[in-house]
């Protein structure tokens, strides 16, 4: 009996190509989940001037290209400033200003087509459309885009009306503007006001009944309540979900690994040992540093490992140890020197050289295993104010990106040295760091890429990179 090839009757879904996924790697032991998506989704802002745009717009993005989405945002008002190089006064923005007009178009026609560029050419999976957005007319523009193209859109509308905030976020921010180098504080301010009057003129809300068919959320007066609309799919729920959670509180998030532990000491990673007399020390001593920041409410999570435990004991407060904060499961590895790692397991060694950020041990996790068992520390970090992490290596590298923007590339060789507080203060769009050494001498267990990551390369080049260890 022959079989007869049947034809194929509808178009096959085209999944996003992963340049990795064909290593040996990922071929061996599937070592990565690769994000995959049916269809590009584009978030739309929209909103008055100073109402928190770019401020969601960035923190948004720090946080799907975190969780393994590839993201960027194209901020329309930077290709305005690049086609006009200057910029005069609020005039500009008058909607009966002809000239004008016709340049903000063509800037938001332009950053749609560096958007299809993105998706097509860039593998990206998400772009965030930065800009007012506060016409109906605009917004068909956006939507009849998308459509012609197959896009997904979600749009997030910020909406305030609280003068408080709206002069605090103009204070922050748009007076650090290009739009206002070298010019008075306050005429600054008093220009910017203007220009959000021309924006009212024309402004038109999403509205809940001629817009029930889309997809979006409202923030109002930067979270004090939400509406949501026609969530779509799981990265929408997700958006939906993180928009919910940040808050804009001022605060500061401490971390810092736990003192040095006994296997520490020897060169061996993973274990549950405890505090080497060294580790202690650095225990008493963080417990006098955080007494004398004088950090009210402040909130101590550790993992459930021994060694952050007993650390967190030298504070003398209540802690809360969450499993999640455990350190990388080094599998079949756990508790081995990395010379016996050589040793025993050349080819893990080298494949784990190779792409630090997605090999997994055998039997084991992978940072970007423990990016995802992170996502609700993360989580509930942007719902806290202050809070002390107390955590390991690998994990404080991991949260370490998320607020710095790091990529998956840098992740994994971020410098975390024991006995040191890293003391995070979110600003306007990013995070200032500042690094404290309480000290108290530590062995050193970070370790570079070596330069030859062959599997076939020779022991002494594997260990190149190994810190000294007793």
């Amino acid at each position: 009996m022959s079989l007869k090839r049947t034809e194929l009757t509808q178009n096959p879904l085209q999944k996003i190509w992963v340049p990795w996924m064909s290593s040996k790697l990922s071929r061996r032991r599937g070592s990565s989940v690769p994000q995959f998506t049916n269809s590009p989704t584009m978030i739309v802002m929209v909103g008055l001037p100073a109402r928190g745009k770019t401020y969601i717009s960035k923190k948004l993005t720090r946080y799907l290209n975190w969780i393994g989405v590839p993201t960027k945002v194209f901020n329309v008002g930077q290709y305005r400033r690049d086609a006009c190089r200057t910029y005069k006064n609020y005039e500009f923005f008058r909607p009966d200003n002809e000239e004008a007009m016709k340049i903000r178009k063509a800037c938001a026609l332009a950053a749609l087509k560096d958007v299809a560029t993105y998706f097509t050419q860039e593998q990206g999976q998400v772009a965030v459309f930065d800009a007012t957005n506060t016409t109906r007319d605009r917004r068909e523009v956006i939507l009849s885009f998308a459509k012609e193209n197959g896009y997904k859109v979600f749009f997030i509308e910020s909406i305030c009306d609280d003068p408080e905030i709206i002069a605090e976020n103009i204070k922050q921010v748009k007076l650090s503007s290009p739009d206002y180098i070298d010019c008075d504080k306050e005429e600054a301010v008093a220009d910017f006001l203007k220009r959000i009057e021309c924006y009212k003129v024309t402004y038109v809300p999403l509205d809940d009944d001629k817009d029930s068919h889309l997809s979006y959320i409202k923030i109002f007066n930067v979270g004090s309540r939400y509406l949501v609309n026609r969530v779509q799919d799981h990265i929408q729920s997700r958006i939906v979900y993180y928009l919910m959670n940040i808050h804009v509180t001022p605060r500061t998030i401490y971390l810092c690994r736990h003192g040095e532990s006994d296997l520490n000491l020897l060169g061996r990673i993973g274990g549950d040992s405890g505090l080497s007399q060294r580790g202690s020390q650095f225990a008493s001593a963080l417990g006098k540093y955080i007494k004398s920041q004088s950090i009210p409410d402040l909130k101590v999570w550790t993992s459930h490992m021994k060694r952050t435990i007993q650390t967190a004991e030298g504070l003398g407060v209540p802690y809360e140890q969450w499993k999640a904060l455990n350190e990388i499961d080094a599998g079949v590895c756990e508790e081995l020197t990395y010379e016996e790692i050589q040793a025993n397991y050349p080819e893990e060694f080298a494949l784990r050289d190779q792409d630090k950020y997605r090999y997994r041990y055998p039997k084991g996790e992978s940072y970007e295993d423990l990016v995802q068992r992170l996502e609700p520390v993360i989580m509930e970090l942007e719902r806290q104010e202050n809070v002390l992490v107390v955590c390991h290596q690998a994990v404080m590298r991991c949260l370490l990106a998320y607020f710095l923007d790091k990529s998956a590339e840098e992740l994994p060789y971020l410098k975390c040295p024991l006995h040191t507080v890293l003391k995070l203060t979110p600003v306007a769009y990013g995070c200032k760091v500042e690094s404290v050494f309480l000290n108290i001498e530590a062995v050193n267990t970070h370790r570079d890429r070596p330069a030859n990551v062959d599997i076939n390369r020779e022991p002494e080049e594997a260990l190149l990179t190994v810190p000294e260890h007793i």
